[in-house]
């Protein structure tokens, strides 16, 4: 039994194109302001310019009473022209599942954005002197 919860959390990003947010809740009650926070902290990754089109946050709950620590799992896979990431993370809340995956998937998509930069170093000793005469 799957509960599929319709969200489709649309925002802009760097480019101009639109990020979807689709979020599934799986055996999972979800927490009165989980697709606000969901939401806010994905927006915050505009910040990197990497191209993301779709986001999917999936939310799993462990019905096994022995796996309380880890009851609820949360997993972010990212779907577009950009690179495809997916981080994971089980925790005692959704929330705080979200929390660990969402540091993850910040950590790939830094790495990703560093590797993209042009480290070349141009500055005034390095340059040649012209001289117009």
């Amino acid at each position: 039994m799957s509960t599929l919860v319709p969200s489709l959390g649309r925002k802009k990003s760097l480019k101009g194109e639109d990020m979807k947010i689709v979020i599934h809740a799986r055996h999972a009650e979800l927490a009165a302001d989980f697709r606000d926070i969901a939401e806010e902290k994905l927006r915050s990754m505009d910040r990197f310019s990497v191209t993301i089109e779709r986001v999917e946050v999936e939310i799993l709950h462990e019905q096994n009473p022995r796996q309380g620590k880890h009851s609820h799992r949360v997993v972010l896979t990212s779907h577009g022209a950009g690179p495809l990431m997916r981080a994971e993370a089980a925790e005692f809340n959704d929330v705080a599942a979200f929390d660990s995956a969402i540091k993850n998937f910040e950590l790939q998509i830094r790495k990703h954005h560093e590797r993209s930069k042009t480290h070349s170093r141009q500055s005034l000793r390095n340059m040649p002197i012209v001289v117009n005469e």
